[in-house]
């Protein structure tokens, strides 16, 4: 029997979808791909959430990428706006909150920047977690097992216990092989069907259709 599920943040709990962000503000799909690459696809990104380097550091090395390739004004905007994505999924928090009431306890396992989980941190739904890891916390970030055995030892968890949720195929599966059921979470309602695959049922209805996710 399972007695916590372990949820990524981003793509789970708070939308981040940066590809339909760039295509709502770019509206150019050659500068969409060039923007996401010097920004979310880049090797930098991964740095930031692995807590190796600065928010302004990460900002500056980008800029200076952005000016040799003509891009600067509209990867300025990105980085100043891209925050603006992260809004809360209320029908996953609702989720939360009819998992902790059957007593089950929420952790958190994230691909995440300090600054950006500080701000995360800020919200309501935060207190419905019992504990979790960040990868800023520790400098590495999934799907490398070393976070997943991390967390275990962190938490006191034992593998065979949680059920792992996260948007990315590749961390479900690196979370498998160590002996961590997991979910790829593709939308609410496959969500809420995958969780009663695991024996996980909810005993109450939720928030309409209409609420946000």
């Amino acid at each position: 029997m399972y007695e916590a599920i372990v949820l990524d943040l981003g793509g789970v709990v708070v939308d981040f979808d940066p590809r339909s962000f760039l295509m709502e503000r770019l509206c150019n799909e050659s500068r969409e791909n060039q923007v996401f690459d010097l920004v979310f696809g880049s090797k930098l990104w991964q740095e930031l959430d692995a807590g190796l380097i600065t928010r302004a550091e990460a900002n500056r090395q980008i800029m200076e990428q952005a000016r040799e390739q003509g891009l600067a004004f509209e990867t300025q905007a990105i980085l100043d706006d891209w925050p603006q994505m992260l809004h809360t999924r209320r029908r996953t928090v609702e989720l939360m909150k009819q998992l902790k009431k059957q007593g089950y306890a929420l952790y958190y396992l994230s691909n995440i920047a300090p600054d950006t989980l500080d701000m995360i941190k800020e919200r309501d739904f935060w207190r419905l977690f019992t504990g979790g890891l960040a990868s800023c916390e520790v400098q590495i970030n999934k799907p490398d097992p070393r976070i997943y055995q991390e967390f275990l030892r962190r938490t006191g968890l034992s593998s065979d216990s949680i059920v792992f949720v996260d948007d990315n195929k590749a961390n479900v599966q690196a979370a498998f092989e160590q002996g961590i059921a997991g979910i790829h979470y593709k939308g609410y309602n496959s969500f809420v069907k995958a969780l009663g695959a695991c024996g996980i049922h909810l005993k109450e209805p939720l928030v309409s259709r209409s609420t946000k996710e």
